[in-house]
């Protein structure tokens, strides 16, 4: 867009109506500006403005020397007191965020994914302060530094520093009353409202940050939900949700994540300061008042209950029950695999993908029972069995890395494993698979990704992205097939009748009504 000087009669007009600056031949605006809805405004430095824009009761717009706009700002996640592990910019994904992780160990790989952020940041970054065609602006108390998108709104917001606003034609983003944005991006369909407080955050495409939640050196993906609460060195992949006043997510990699309330993680193992970080692997939750003193892995679609101070990794038992019971934690592998909450989970999250369906940034394997899951539950059914042949079958219980089995919870697991792997054909995949914030990928097609950059023949975002969607469309060649449909069907059905069990159970409680049982059981396929 073409940007030219305001115009003696303009400068006039905008004075009349309340507005204010030192220098108006430092405010740019679109041809066909006109100055109807521009009134109550205070303008400091070099500011852009385009058509159509609406800006009532702002006290300042300004542009200051060295300004980001909140890109190419390297974050700490997982690590609080690391040294830095992912740069936001507006163009982030999940998948990229993820592949920094990975590469921050290696120094030449990590330079050149900064030096093509940079490359990026630098040839789409506006030379000031610039505020996009039909963008509302009302009640506002500081914009300093920001690079608004066309047609987002901001109402009531007090303060916004070094911020970019990315929308696309399909979603705007909105900013609500009190909230404060300092170093921070956000992507198409974002809203911040209701007093958030975020700092060197990053908020993704259709991502939602409300009701007092505070941020720093966080970053949210795809359609996360975060009230209430609080998050610090937060990784928080698509579909990651908190609700909850007491609930913090620190130190911790997240994806497909619910977290219940008052739930919290320890980056304090012991006393070498806040360095400690874990994972909880797709898929999985934590009841009230859970407590994970990292580090721990916790593996796919799990439940974890109470609190954790024994650094379990249980990555290679998934849809597991995480038990802490005194200074002990228990697991019932596979407990999860035919409950309701994991059928509703599985179901809702295609159905819940708010993101226009042209353009989605962040690439999203939804597939539940993936090779991914399943080779961690082909692991896990060989882990039960070399426990009860090393252990003794006829033990009381069992020990793990940070955790024990009891013998009944050991057999529920190794009956479950084996149902999920009929289930699912016996499929033959290939290669080991990996999870990069929700497109998973073999871990091969990731090393040749890996080996490609550092070759130079990847030298540029696009590219990247590109090669990012050709695994994501390969997906389905990649994840194997079944050798019976027949078995695979019939383990269907049987796992389906669990969830009608499980389900008939709650209904046995009291709190449920016949017409909601009756209509969830025969929705169920």
């Amino acid at each position: 867009m073409s940007y030219r000087n305001l115009s003696i009669n303009e400068i006039t007009e905008l004075e009349e109506q309340g507005c204010r600056c030192a220098s108006w031949q430092h405010i740019w605006v679109a041809e066909d500006f006109t100055t109807d809805n521009i009134r109550n405004v205070r303008f400091d430095g070099e500011i852009r403005l385009g058509k159509n824009v609406r800006m009532e009761n702002v006290g300042i717009v300004r542009t200051t020397d060295g300004a980001t706009f909140g890109e190419d700002n390297l974050v700490s996640v997982k690590n609080e007191a690391g040294n830095g592990n992912v740069v936001i910019f507006s163009a982030l994904t999940s998948q990229m965020a993820a592949l920094m992780m990975l590469a921050s160990e290696d120094k030449q790989l990590f330079s050149k994914l900064r030096k093509m952020v940079s490359d990026y940041v630098t040839a789409h970054r506006p030379p000031c302060t610039t505020i996009g065609n039909g963008v509302t602006i009302t009640d506002c108390r500081e914009l300093t530094n920001v690079a608004i998108g066309n047609d987002c709104e901001l109402c009531g917001a007090s303060r916004l520093i070094d911020c970019t606003l990315a929308p696309t034609p399909e979603a705007s983003i909105y900013i609500g009353d009190d909230v404060i944005m300092e170093n921070a991006v956000a992507q198409a369909g974002a809203t911040i409202v209701d007093g958030a407080r975020i700092y060197d955050t990053f908020v993704g495409e259709a991502c939602h940050i409300g009701r007092g939640f505070t941020s720093e050196n966080s970053l949210f993906f795809a359609n996360s939900h975060m009230d209430n609460g609080e998050a610090c060195a937060a990784l928080c992949g698509p579909f990651s949700v908190s609700h909850h006043k007491a609930s913090l997510l620190i130190g911790g990699e997240y994806s497909f994540y619910n977290a219940g309330s008052a739930t919290n993680f320890s980056n304090h193992a012991y006393k070498m300061g806040p360095i400690h970080h874990g994972t909880m692997e797709r898929g999985s939750k934590t009841a009230s008042g859970a407590h994970i003193l990292w580090p721990a892995t916790i593996g796919a679609f799990s439940m974890v209950m109470g609190k954790i101070q024994t650094h379990p990794d249980t990555s290679l038992l998934p849809f597991s029950y995480v038990i802490g019971e005194g200074r002990r934690t228990y697991l019932v592998p596979g407990r999860n695999l035919c409950t309701v909450g994991t059928y509703r989970d599985v179901t809702k999250w295609p159905k819940r993908d708010k993101r226009p369906a042209g353009g989605r940034l962040s690439l999203i394997t939804f597939d539940w029972l993936s090779p991914y899951v399943i080779e961690r539950i082909k692991a896990g059914l060989q882990t039960l069995m070399e426990m009860q042949e090393e252990q003794g079958y006829d033990a009381e219980e069992y020990e793990g890395q940070g955790f024990h089995i009891k013998a009944a919870a050991l057999q529920h697991g190794i009956d479950a494993y084996k149902l999920a792997l009929r289930m699912y054909g016996n499929a033959n995949t290939t290669s080991e698979w990996t999870d990069l914030l929700g497109l998973l990928t073999p871990t091969d097609a990731l090393e040749q990704l890996k080996e490609d950059l550092n070759n130079i023949d990847i030298t540029d975002i696009e590219t990247l992205e590109s090669r990012f969607k050709d695994i994501y469309e390969s997906y389905e060649q990649w994840k194997g097939f079944s050798e019976n449909e027949a078995v695979c069907e019939q383990a269907h059905e049987e796992w389906l009748k669990a969830i009608r069990r499980d389900a008939e159970r709650e209904y046995e409680m009291g709190d449920v009504s016949e017409e909601q049982i009756t209509e969830f059981i025969n929705g169920i396929r």
